[in-house]
């Protein structure tokens, strides 16, 4: 089971990559090639959030994903397209991972009802 969780989360990231590779192509290409990459890329992110979904419950394969592709984004934003990145946006991407933490520790299945 534990196997199965660690293949969720590497099609979560997975799909957060290729969210974020979505967004920089748009970005750093032009003319046709720009909207085929875009397709391509969300088409793959859509097919890997979809295997993630199988070994994780949607909330933190949702979670993971976001996480994966709003860290993605902004740091290639930064290192890529040289935008400045304020202080805040390091703490609140520091607190987006600690919550992706916090949900992978956490397990629907651990869960028992007492009644």
């Amino acid at each position: 089971m534990e196997r199965e969780k660690k293949k969720g989360y590497a099609w979560a990231v997975s799909a957060g990559f290729n969210a974020a590779l979505a967004a920089i192509s748009a970005k750093f290409f032009s003319s046709q090639l720009k909207y085929g990459l875009v397709v391509f890329f969300n088409v793959v992110m859509w097919g890997c959030y979809v295997n993630s979904m199988k070994s994780l419950s949607s909330l933190q394969a949702t979670v993971t994903n976001f996480a994966t592709n709003f860290l993605s984004s902004g740091l290639s934003g930064l290192f890529l397209f040289e935008e400045a990145l304020p202080l805040k946006w390091f703490a609140g991407a520091a607190l987006i991972v600690i919550g992706v933490v916090v949900l992978s520790k956490s397990s629907i299945d651990k869960k028992t009802h007492s009644n």
